[in-house]
């Protein structure tokens, strides 16, 4: 028997571990919820999920590769005494386990045997693709703690969709230059009815809130279309959008790392190139709306 652990039962990272766990061929898949009415505490999630464990006697135990799903596995595992497997991206079958996971942001890949029952770890955001499955979730009570809890939630307040749900995403880097650069990515990602994201050098300005930053230690986002402007490449920055179907770069810099990971790139200034695409798209609308054609550009 496989247990799952379910962050939120609506979340697609939930819903790709869940994917991830059947195609283990370990027998049922159980997936259970935290009921906290206090709120999140690391330890008594944990703690929770180490009693559930203990009593039903999992082979394996598969949590989503978020901040939360990392941090309550990594309890499981301090409390059991066995090893975690974070971010992995396949496994097969046998004893032990074999496993890639991702390391260093995206740039390695590494293969492991996980020994220890049962074998604990998390599935790398986007490694699979969520299916449709109903498996109910059952919730289970978290017990009491007095260490660590969340004591109060600040509510981001975010104009259109969110950067994680976002089909289009477009962002900048330190090559907008400023905040008030930011005025051309924000209108694109308008008129593409997207969100705005940002490298870490563009929070660590100061010019965008964290809550932008596309990134390894920012928002892991998975849109159809990912824009990125000026922005070099990183490394933690594209552990960030591996999970985007297409990638369009724009930099005047043709030696910059990002093009080795680009669909599409454009060698160019972006104060220049994105309101011309900006121009074309609203000239696209204009013409079709006038013909009765539609208003979507192609």
């Amino acid at each position: 028997m496989i247990l799952v652990f379910a962050e939120r039962s609506d979340d697609e990272l939930y819903r790709q571990a869940l994917t991830f766990a059947k195609g283990l061929d370990r027998g049922e898949v159980q997936a259970v919820g935290i009921d906290d009415p206090a709120g999140y505490s690391p330890d008594g999630w944990g703690a929770a999920l180490t009693q559930i464990t203990e009593e039903r006697g999992p082979t394996v135990v598969v949590g989503p590769g978020t901040d939360r799903g990392n941090e309550v596995l990594a309890h499981v595992a301090a409390r059991l005494d066995l090893p975690l497997a974070a971010n992995c991206v396949e496994a097969t079958t046998g004893d032990p386990l074999t496993l890639t996971r991702v390391r260093w942001g995206g740039s390695l890949l590494e293969q492991a045997r996980l020994h220890g029952t049962p074998a604990l770890l998390t599935v790398a955001p986007h490694a699979v693709a969520a299916d449709d499955d109903s498996t109910e979730i059952e919730p289970i009570d978290a017990p009491p703690t007095a260490n660590v809890r969340v004591s109060e939630h600040s509510a981001t307040v975010t104009a259109g969709v969110s950067l994680a749900d976002a089909d289009v995403v477009v962002s900048g880097g330190r090559g907008v230059g400023s905040a008030d650069g930011f005025s051309v990515i924000e209108e694109l990602a308008a008129l593409l009815g997207g969100a705005v994201g940002c490298s870490r050098a563009v929070t660590s300005a100061g010019w965008r809130p964290h809550t932008d930053q596309v990134g390894q230690t920012g928002t892991k986002i998975s849109p159809s279309l990912y824009i990125a402007c000026g922005i070099s490449g990183a490394t933690q920055h594209m552990a960030g959008c591996k999970g985007a179907k297409k990638l369009l770069a724009i930099n005047p810099d043709n030696e910059a790392s990002i093009f080795a990971s680009a669909d599409y790139a454009v060698f160019g200034d972006l104060h220049e190139v994105v309101p011309a695409i900006s121009a074309e798209i609203r000239k696209t609308r204009s013409v079709g709306g006038a013909s009765g054609g539609g208003g979507s550009p192609r």
